[in-house]
Parts: structure tokens; C-alpha cells; sequence
């Protein structure tokens, strides 16, 4: 077994379990600080001190007891999700001690978990961090999304929602490297709203200000928008579907302004339009798009080495504050990807 010192590796690691199932907006009280054993390292096996971990909106489905595309997290066990961490024990030939590797057991300190499911991250690339984001999932959903499922070309206008999370700032500056001739982007503050003028979107407003059917109209202009790129559903769907042009597609991603919903929501009303504009809407999940991981990193690299691409993170320290990072997040509080430091 090969180790930094095995006289200092951990025998237990502390988590974040679900303590009990949120009823709308996830509380504290759903979730718990725990200390467990960590199981010994077996034959293929590496033991991994997170570094950082993601905490994303999906994971708030996860958390009802219903049958879902993935499995919901079961009560007084750890959450999971994405992870970045070192190697500091392997038993496995392909990974070696001091090895940078993304994973899938979040929500806690130290992991065990066969090599062959960590992938490497090259830091040689960008910083451990990027691999959550920019250079993870994140960016595969938002590359995937905008170019394979909506099928984006060139001269194509594009609305983004959620435009300041992780994936829709990514999708708008994807449309403008690709050769979008507009991109408007919708977030939940002035700040946002300016910070997507500055990464290169050709318009943003704020949701708060105004119905978001009266600005988008105004933003997109006598040429409409031909790609709506999901991240919120709701009122946003609504008001995509009047102003997309004939032919218009649409990639459904998230539906962020329903996670917390105990009714059911009403919009969109006027889903009949997309039959006169002949429109496409085709939902995705990113794991239903990793044949095109080698393209995604390909051109991610060359974008964020060459400025194209610009990413921003907000990062909460210490574990103990990873369940109110994930409430923050559900309400916006975050610009970025959300990451909490171990």
C-alpha cells in the first residue's frame, strides 16, 4: 500500500448526513454533522482527503423519496455528490499517493472508494477547484446543452436563465466563442446582471425588476432568440416560448424556481406556441452526454487558457457550512459554481 504516512492516516472522517426530508425549502434541521469509521482500504482501492466539494440544485430532488432519475439519498446516511480531493493511500497501480482526483463521495472529509471511479484532475490545467466547474460536469452540461441537444450554430441568438450559476455563465460565453449574434442572459441582481456584461453577454436583466416575458422581448429585439438554454423553468419557460422564432430549440437543463414547490406550479401557460413555431424542447441529463468529454476538455482548455472563458466561484469554508452553502445556493446566493472548502 502506498501512503504519506500511514501512521497518520484517518480512521474516521466526518460527514453530512440527511437527517430528515425537507418540505419545501431545505432548513438546518434536515441536515446533521456526524462522525463515522471509514472502512479499511481493500485491493483497487483509494482513500482521498477532499479538498473541495460541489454542492448543486439537483441535489434537492434527490433529497424527496420518490422515484427519480437518480436515486433519492437515504436518510441518516451521507449525502454524496462531486468531489475533488488528493490521494493519500492507494492500493490501486493507477493512482498513486499525492494524485489530484475528482469523485463522487462528497459531503465529507475522507473517502474510500475503488480507483476506477475517480477520474484524474490535471491541476497542470487549472486549479483542483476547476474540475468541479469549468472543467467538470458543469462545463460538459453547459457545452453539451448549448451545442448537442439544443444544436447551436452560428448566428443563432441565445437566452440564457440562471445566467450567473455555473452552468448558464458558461453557456452564454460558449454561444459567443461559437459565434452567437446575441446572448441575453437573466440573474437576481444588479451585481449579476453586471458581472454577465463584463464575461461578455450582449444583454442581462434582472428577474426582480419586471415580468421576465416584458424584458426579454425588450432584450431580444425585432430578431427573437432562436436558443433558450433552461437552468429555471417557471415564468422564464413561459416567456422563452413567446419570443423564440419559428424553428427555435430548446435545451431544458433545470427548473430551479420549482426544486422548493409544494404546489404545483402553473407555468408555462402558453406551451400550445411551440406547435405553430414548430419548436424543439428536449430535456437532458450530462450523464446521457459524456461521449463528448473529450471534445468538452479539448476546447474548455483552450478557452480558459486563451481568456475566452472566464469562470467565478464561490467558495464557503469548512464542511459544518456545506448544508447552508446548498440552502444559499437554492435562493441565489452564489455566483458561479458553489464549492465548499474541506
Amino acid at each position: 500500500m502506498s501512503t504519506n504516512d500511514e501512521r497518520a492516516l484517518p480512521v474516521t472522517t466526518r460527514e453530512i448526513q440527511l437527517a430528515s426530508r425537507p418540505v419545501g425549502r431545505p432548513v438546518p434541521e434536515n441536515f446533521r454533522l456526524a462522525e463515522t469509521p471509514l472502512p479499511e482500504l481493500q485491493d483497487g482501492q483509494v482513500l482521498v482527503r477532499n479538498l473541495f466539494i460541489s454542492v448543486d440544485p439537483y441535489m434537492r430532488g434527490r433529497m424527496n423519496d420518490v422515484k427519480s432519475y437518480s436515486p433519492p439519498f437515504a436518510l441518516d446516511k451521507a449525502l454524496d455528490g462531486g468531489a475533488v480531493g488528493e490521494v493519500i493511500a492507494s492500493r490501486a497501480e493507477d493512482r498513486k499517493v499525492g494524485d489530484a482526483v475528482v469523485h463522487p463521495l462528497g459531503w465529507r472529509e475522507y473517502a474510500v472508494l475503488d480507483a476506477g471511479a475517480t477520474t484524474p484532475a490535471r491541476t497542470e490545467l487549472a486549479p483542483a477547484s476547476a474540475f468541479l466547474g469549468a472543467l467538470g460536469m458543469t462545463g460538459l452540461t453547459a457545452y453539451a446543452g448549448l451545442l448537442k441537444v439544443a444544436e447551436f450554430k452560428a448566428g443563432d441568438a441565445v437566452f440564457v436563465s440562471g445566467a450567473a450559476g455555473a452552468v448558464g455563465s458558461l453557456v452564454g460565453q460558449i454561444a459567443k466563442a461559437m459565434g452567437a449574434s446575441r446572448v441575453i442572459g437573466s440573474a437576481g441582481s444588479p451585481e449579476k446582471v453586471a458581472r454577465l456584461l463584463e464575461l461578455g453577454f450582449d444583454a442581462a436583466f434582472n428577474y426582480r425588476d419586471a415580468p421576465v416575458r416584458d424584458q426579454l422581448r425588450e432584450a431580444a429585439g425585432e430578431g427573437g432568440i432562436d436558443v433558450y438554454f433552461d437552468n429555471v423553468g417557471g415564468d422564464h419557460l413561459e416567456a422563452a416560448l413567446s419570443v423564440l422564432n419559428v424553428g427555435g430549440r430548446v435545451a431544458l437543463c433545470g427548473a430551479i424556481a420549482q426544486y422548493n414547490a409544494t404546489e404545483p406550479t402553473a407555468a408555462p401557460r402558453n406551451l400550445a406556441v411551440a406547435i405553430g413555431k414548430q419548436l424543439t424542447l428536449r430535456g437532458f441529463l450530462v450523464g446521457g452526454q459524456r461521449q463528448h468529454a473529450a471534445e468538452f476538455a479539448e476546447r474548455m482548455s483552450g478557452w480558459l487558457a486563451n481568456g475566452t472563458v472566464r469562470y467565478d466561484e464561490t467558495v464557503v469554508d469548512g464542511l459544518e457550512n456545506a448544508p447552508q452553502a446548498f440552502m444559499d445556493l437554492l435562493d441565489g446566493g452564489n455566483t458561479g459554481k458553489m464549492l465548499v472548502r474541506i
